[in-house]
């Protein structure tokens, strides 16, 4: 049998992106920023279920999409000169994440009005916490390794626990 040509890309061990130098500091101005985000993910939800229902799923996604992209577009414009990006030396596998955007913002529209917004988010978040402690656990896509401890199971725990007390409720 013959070896593909992707066996030594797929064995290669991908490097661990260096952690950086823990900045307490940093960490208590980025926590609420993420904290806001996570909070606008959920306007967002809210805007998208009503947005696909009038517009159609996928038409609703791309709008948020594009709008998106051309705010991207202007923030590049006025930041002044970046080094762009070199696609072609970049490993494939890298530019996945261009195709989980939109699947997941699709996912969010058509769950958003049958489930309700609590309901998605929290759904969301188990799989988002979920896979990353796997992520951190074995290092995956490059980063830094951070073993899986008992109080990392057990907050996965309790957001499932939350999950399912949503579903009831």
């Amino acid at each position: 049998m013959q070896a593909s040509s992707l066996d030594h890309v797929a064995a290669a061990p991908t490097p661990a992106v260096a952690a950086p130098v823990p900045n307490p500091w940093l960490r208590l101005l980025l926590l609420p920023l993420v904290i806001l985000a996570g909070m606008g993910l959920s306007v967002e939800a809210g805007l998208l279920g009503p947005l696909g229902v009038q517009v159609g799923h996928l038409w609703a996604t791309l709008s948020i999409f594009g709008v998106g992209a051309a705010l991207l577009f202007l923030l590049l414009l006025l930041s002044g000169r970046q080094q762009g990006p070199a696609f072609s030396e970049l490993p494939r596998w890298q530019l996945i994440g261009g195709f989980l955007g939109p699947i997941y913002v699709v996912v969010l529209t058509l769950a958003t009005p049958h489930i309700g917004i609590a309901m998605t988010m929290i759904a969301i978040l188990s799989g988002q916490v979920g896979k990353s402690v796997l992520i951190d656990h074995f290092g995956w896509f490059g980063s830094a390794r951070k073993r899986v401890n008992g109080e990392r199971w057990l907050a996965l725990a309790l957001i499932v626990a939350a999950l399912v007390l949503i579903a009831r409720g």
